[in-house]
């Protein structure tokens, strides 16, 4: 077989590339971002007044604090380099989303997104100006921190990303391709 008719027919064989899966991460972070903003507009709506109201007793409670810093308060005199970081966060993921083929990434990317794109918005947009946003936190764990459901987003992400390493899941690669390799590479038995 001659060589273009050896490309031909390896790229017929190639699954097709397709930016399914980046649809799939845009339409999750789409979902995430109104959700935390619904979210946030509640806690301002019902809890400005300084009200706190128990979910769990003391363990989980809803209670209405702008956080000027990153996780835990940390940061809060750099609240325009946690903007940056935000809007790079966001930027990183989505060019990251653009080749990725497998559904399971799709789905943790979007998490991702979704939460960095809201807090790159508070970061940006809030008050109190326009980089130096505070985050809307509202949902209080005991003594440890408050956040939102951004971060509940973000967190739950990340635990899966790690998960889906740990499983060797493939995030850039069509799956019939990943098959085909392992295929490929298996020992093959001999006839005697």
């Amino acid at each position: 077989m001659s060589q273009p008719e050896t490309e031909a027919t390896d790229s017929a064989a190639a699954p097709k590339r397709s930016h399914r899966a980046f649809w799939i991460v845009i339409a999750i972070a789409v979902v995430v971002v109104a959700l935390d903003q619904l979210s946030k507009w509640w806690a301002i709506e019902n809890l400005s007044d300084g009200q706190v109201i128990p979910v769990i007793g003391d363990w989980l409670r809803f209670v209405l604090v702008y956080n000027p810093g990153a996780a835990f308060g940390l940061g809060t005199g750099y609240t325009w380099i946690l903007a940056l970081v935000a809007v790079a966060a966001v930027v990183a993921i989505a060019w990251y989303a653009w080749r990725v083929k497998s559904l399971a990434w799709a789905i943790v990317l979007g998490m991702i997104l979704g939460g960095a794109i809201t807090h790159a918005g508070d970061r940006l947009f809030r008050e109190p100006g326009f980089a130096r946003g505070h985050v809307v936190d509202f949902i209080g764990y005991g003594t440890f921190f408050v956040g939102n459901v951004a971060d509940i987003m973000i967190v739950v992400g990340a635990a899966l990303a790690v998960l889906l390493v740990i499983m060797r899941v493939d995030a850039g690669r069509h799956p019939a391709a990943v098959e085909a390799d392992a295929e490929a590479e298996a020992p093959r038995e001999t006839a005697e």
